[in-house]
Order: C-alpha cells, then structure tokens, then sequence
C-alpha cells in the first residue's frame, strides 16, 4: 500500500481554527466546502507537504487526538512561531531520548501536534 494519509481533525469554532491553523502555524487553506449556507465547515488546509482536513461535522474524529508531524527546519519554524507572539501558545524545542527534537503545540480543541525531526549524528 502506498499514498499520502490526510488527517481529519475535529474543529469547533471556524474563526479560532483559522486564527490557529492559519494566522499562527502558517497553513494555507486549499478548499472550503459546506453542503449549504449555515451548516459545518470541512476545509483542507496545508504547508509544505503537510496537508489535513479540518471538520466541524459532529462524529469527524475526536477532542483529544495527538499527531505527529515531520518538519525539516523545526527551529526556523519554531522561531517565527516565537515572533508571531501568540497569545494562547510560546513553544518550546525539546530533545527526546528517542533521537528526535520535538515542538508541541495543543490547538483551540484539545489536540496535541508535535512537530518533530530527527536528532542529527
């Protein structure tokens, strides 16, 4: 089996997700559909080669998940998180006795991303 997975991750407030996922981390949003005016948002969002879908559908995925996510400069992005001086968010670099160094970061809904990258030998 091979091909790209894309996370569904569960929203449920449309203008703190795009404050988030946008404003803050940086993505982009690829596409936004709703079935009609004032029904929940399902959106793609990405950057770089990381893409997910965003869902404010009741029963798309759950509060609480965690995810990892490969980023090849962490420390260039975690610096311009750092600059963007968000209000609800400052993360930290940490080593981890596995061999990589991993940013985490919980969104507005409970989630736990860690941006991660292997430990250079």
């Amino acid at each position: 089996m091979s091909g790209r997975t894309t996370s569904i991750l569960r929203i449920f407030y449309e203008t703190k997700a795009r404050e988030f996922y946008v404003d803050f981390l940086g993505f982009t949003i690829d596409w936004e559909h709703r079935f009609e005016p004032g029904t929940p948002l399902y959106m793609q969002v990405s950057k770089d080669q990381c893409v997910l879908h965003l869902s404010e559908h009741y029963g798309d995925a759950s509060p609480g998940s965690s995810m990892r996510i490969q980023t090849s400069d962490l420390d260039a992005f975690q610096r311009a998180l750092a600059s963007k001086q968000y209000k609800y968010a400052r993360p930290g670099i940490q080593e981890m006795p596995w061999g990589t160094r991993d940013m985490t970061i919980s969104d507005p809904f409970g989630k736990r991303l860690t941006f991660t990258t292997a430990i250079s030998t």
